[in-house]
């Protein structure tokens, strides 16, 4: 909800209006990648307006993970190569058809003939910067980019203060599967003083530690059969109440 902003030397993040989730500039030799931009055609346009004011060319993107909302894409970036990790790429390009109309159902504005065109990212990087951090927690082939030279963890749809924990119905031991990406991402959280979550608040020094926390505790407690503590629940977030209820079920037909 508003305009681009620094969040470490070379990152900037801007915040949409839906489901506050951020979309990531980073500057590499020669340009800018563009990290899950979105959402709607208006802020997508406004932020091809943020980006023009760097005055360096977008020469690359990366989609963290294959959901409608981190697959859209603006005319005013260019035609540049499109990334996402083999696995997530192959989902995507299978469930394009079905991701154009969600983004359609759910926003307005986007350029429906550029959603979800993404490539796999080659075994060198190609431009994504970084370190990935690829795991099967919230969705096939998601991945978080470790910038530790930035001190800066992009954490797609991990580690927010807004969501709980999200299991992916299609596949199953997500329990488990966020038990090894947390560990993952709480070994690359050592490294940085910032994390970007896909959706909510920047986190930065003892934040990112706090975050960890709560979604280890409750992916702990649904471990445990238990009810969650959790701030990001309640009568304030009712919508999450479905996806609640699916994870607990998910968890329970694992038993």
């Amino acid at each position: 909800m508003g305009k681009l902003y620094q969040v470490a030397d070379g990152v900037w993040v801007r915040q949409s209006e839906w489901v506050w989730t951020n979309s990531i500039v980073v500057r590499v030799e020669g340009g800018l990648v563009l990290i899950d931009p979105g959402i709607d055609g208006s802020e997508l346009s406004r932020l091809a307006d943020d980006v023009d004011q760097l005055g360096l060319p977008v020469v690359a993107g990366f989609a963290t993970h294959p959901h409608w909302d981190h697959l859209l894409w603006h005319p005013r970036f260019g035609e540049v190569p499109r990334y996402a990790t083999p696995p997530a790429a192959h989902l995507a390009t299978q469930a394009r058809e079905r991701a154009k109309a969600m983004a359609a159902e759910s926003a307005s504005g986007i350029p429906l003939d550029l959603v979800a065109h993404v490539t796999p990212l080659p075994a060198d990087g190609g431009r994504v910067p970084g370190e990935l951090i690829e795991h099967q927690a919230h969705a096939v082939g998601h991945a978080a980019v470790l910038l530790a030279d930035r001190g800066v963890l992009l954490a797609g749809d991990m580690l927010s203060d807004v969501l709980i924990p999200l299991f992916d119905v299609r596949q199953d031991g997500q329990l488990g599967a966020y038990e090894a990406a947390l560990d993952r991402l709480g070994e690359a959280a050592g490294h940085v003083d910032v994390v970007v979550p896909g959706h909510g608040t920047v986190a930065e020094g003892p934040e990112v530690a706090a975050r960890l926390a709560a979604d280890r505790a409750y992916v702990d407690a649904l471990r445990r059969g238990e009810e969650p503590v959790d701030a990001r629940l309640g009568p304030h977030a009712d919508w999450l109440f479905g996806p609640h209820r699916s994870n607990v079920e998910q968890v329970g037909r694992g038993r």
